[in-house]
Order: structure tokens, then sequence, then C-alpha cells
């Protein structure tokens, strides 16, 4: 009788040439997989950047995408170009398209690129005035919503911490409790008798306290309804302030907030609330942008534009530069700030200054406010050194 042989006949289960070929067989199919996941994962990237250069600012629905932390545009690039080597074949092309939106991405998260974010410089000559801008986090209320367990702080702590700052012009924003909505603040005789040497401002939920010689306000006619002065009111107060013999044009802002964290987002209230809010912004930095476009004076901007996109993809106005603050180190973040209830890390900087003219800015830093808000304060010291033609508007 004739005994038949099998070829695997002495070999462990699966070796053999045909577990070999089989073993083969899943390593090629496991690296084409892994080949297309790096090449899909680039590609998405890529058209992810792509629609948040175009959609950012511009339509509703990505509002819900906007708050995304700035660092990510650094990071996940940064992360896919470690997988390259799984790209194989096409890790060249994938590579170079992974750096491009990495180069990309450092200067729209807001890392020191150009000449325009980098830390001031000492300003020399003209005169200098301090400022500080500061969303107060609804005034001295604990930054908390008073629905939602919030108490009011002792107003001494807040007003002890405004006087710390020795600034000569106080830009202030959400001047207001909120309890199922605005509360406006009947207080300007309290403000005024804690800066009595100070001219105080007050319009909607915006407080400008100055005392350098104020030439002129705009205020915003509003509407008749009892809430129009908040979701109806000016959201970049302007105040025309006399400095080095000229005018110097301070805005003080706070464009509105795009979500709502408190509502539900299974919810369509969540939803229509976004998109009011975002008819808001847009409403208020168009307002903003003729205003300025309209305005021949140098110009300070500052306060919370509740979006890490300002200067890069949310044009403010044509001509303004983006300062960064003089001591952070990479990517400076001012929201949120800590021991205010939030459970997020601080990722996001919505707090921002622009200049116009000849304004230069020194000594210009992120302050702590302990508690008080969660918004870091900026602190700076503007200088406006003035030309002839702008003394003569400002003696006319």
């Amino acid at each position: 009788m004739t005994t038949t042989t099998s070829s695997n006949a002495g070999h462990p289960e699966g070796a053999g040439p045909g577990g070999n070929r089989r073993r083969w067989l899943r390593g090629a199919r496991f690296r084409r997989l892994r080949q297309r996941l790096v090449l899909a994962a680039a590609f998405g990237w890529a058209l992810f950047l792509l629609a948040h250069l175009v959609l950012t600012g511009r339509w509703w629905l990505w509002m819900f995408i906007e708050p995304m932390p700035p660092f990510l545009l650094v990071a996940v690039p940064a992360a896919l170009l470690l997988l390259v080597p799984f790209a194989r074949a096409v890790a060249k092309p994938v590579a170079l398209l992974l750096v491009a939106t990495l180069a990309i991405g450092v200067p729209l998260a807001g890392f020191p690129a150009t000449a325009a974010t980098q830390p001031a410089q000492a300003a020399t000559g003209g005169q200098s005035v301090k400022v500080f801008a500061w969303n107060t986090g609804y005034w001295h209320s604990g930054t908390g919503y008073l629905d939602y367990g919030g108490d009011i702080d002792s107003p001494q702590a807040f007003y002890a911490y405004l006087h710390q700052q020795n600034a000569d012009v106080y830009l202030l924003s959400e001047h207001l409790f909120w309890r199922g909505g605005p509360i406006a603040l009947d207080d300007h005789n309290e403000i005024q008798s804690q800066f009595p040497d100070y001219e105080v401002n007050v319009e909607g939920e915006l407080v400008t306290l100055s005392r350098v010689p104020v030439a002129a306000t705009h205020p915003r006619a509003v509407g008749e309804n009892s809430d129009d002065w908040y979701w109806r009111g000016n959201k970049a107060q302007r105040t025309d302030l006399r400095v080095g013999g000229c005018i110097l044009s301070v805005y003080n802002v706070h464009i509105p907030q795009p979500i709502d964290p408190r509502l539900n987002p299974l919810t369509a209230k969540y939803y229509s609330f976004a998109h009011r809010q975002y008819n808001r912004q847009q409403r208020e930095l168009e307002a903003l942008r003729d205003d300025i476009d309209g305005n021949a004076n140098p110009l300070l901007v500052a306060g919370d534009f509740n979006s890490p996109w300002m200067g890069s993809l949310v044009q403010v106005g044509d001509d303004l530069r983006r300062w960064n603050p003089g001591n952070v180190r990479g990517l400076p973040v001012t929201f949120p700030a800590a021991d205010t209830g939030w459970s997020l890390p601080k990722l996001w900087r919505l707090d921002w200054t622009f200049t116009r003219g000849p304004v230069q800015l020194s000594d210009y830093r992120l302050r702590q406010s302990p508690r008080l808000s969660d918004h870091l304060a900026q602190d700076m010291t503007a200088s406006v050194r003035c030309q002839p033609a702008a003394r003569e508007r400002a003696a006319s």
C-alpha cells in the first residue's frame, strides 16, 4: 500500500511554505491598511484645515467646531508626521502635505511667527498711558451664573483688585449679574466713588474708566425693550482720549459668546440660540469694522472677542496690528482662568489687543485675577507719538 505524505508533515501547524505565504499575505494586507489609514488621516486633516480656513466666521454651524483648542492645529499634523513611515510608497507626498498643514497651523494657532505677533518692544517717545482690559466675570458675582450656584462676592475684593492695577484707563466688560437673563446694575455712583479721579462711562455691559482727558464718547442708541441694553447694546464701546496732543480712540470690546454651555445640545433651543448668537457676532463685528474704517485716529482695540481666531481667520479691521503678551512663551491663553468653576484646562486665547497708527505697546502682560473672573486680564502701556496732522485734528 502506498502512503501519501503531506508537504507540511513534520512542521508545526501553519508552518511550511503554505503557512509562510498566509502570514506574508496577512502582513501585506495589514501594511496596505496602515498605509491607507495614514493616507486618509493626512488628507482628512488637510480637508478639515481647508474647511476651517474657509468657514470660520462665515457659517453659523461651524461655530460648534471653532471652539476647538488652537494648539490642535500644531499637535495633530505633528502627531501624524510620526506615522509617515507607515505610508511606505506614498510617504514622501504624505509628509509634504502634513508639513504644509503644520506650516499653516503654527501662526493660526497663535504662536509668534511674524513681526506683528512678537512680544512688545519698549515704546519710545510720545505720551504713555497704562491700560487694563478685563472681562470681569459678571462684575463681582464670583464668575458664577446666579442660577447655577453662584453668589455675590465682596465688592471690596473686586474693587481692591482694580485699584491694585493703578491703570490710567480701565476697559471692563460684563457689568451685570445673571439670573435667568441679564440683570442691569444701577451702580454708577458707587463706581464713581471708587474712582473719583476718573471719568466713568457706562454703556450697557461695558464700562470705561479714564483719568486721561476724554474728548468724546460714541454711545449707540438701543430699543425700548427692557433688555435691549444687553441683547442689542453696543459691544465695542469707543472712547476718544486726549493723549500726547492728539486723539487716541480706545475700543472696549466684548463680542457675544458663540454657544451657551448651560443649554442641552439635544434640544432645538441649543441650536436656535447659537444661530442667533452668530447673527449677533456678525452684527457687532461689522459695526466695529465700520467704525474703525471711518476713524482716522490712532487706535487701541482690546477686550474679550470670544474667539481664538481673531486677527488670523476673523478680521477685526484693516491695518490693525495684533500683539502678543511679553510675559508668555509659546501659546498665549486667557481662558478659562483657574479656580472659577470650569472643569476645562486653560487652552484658549479669547482676549486680544490690536493697535493702528503710531501706537506702541510696552510691558504687555496677562494678569491673574484669582477667582474674580474666568478670564485673565490684559495689562499694557500704550505710547502714542502724534503726527502733525493728528495734532491739528485734536486742536480743532
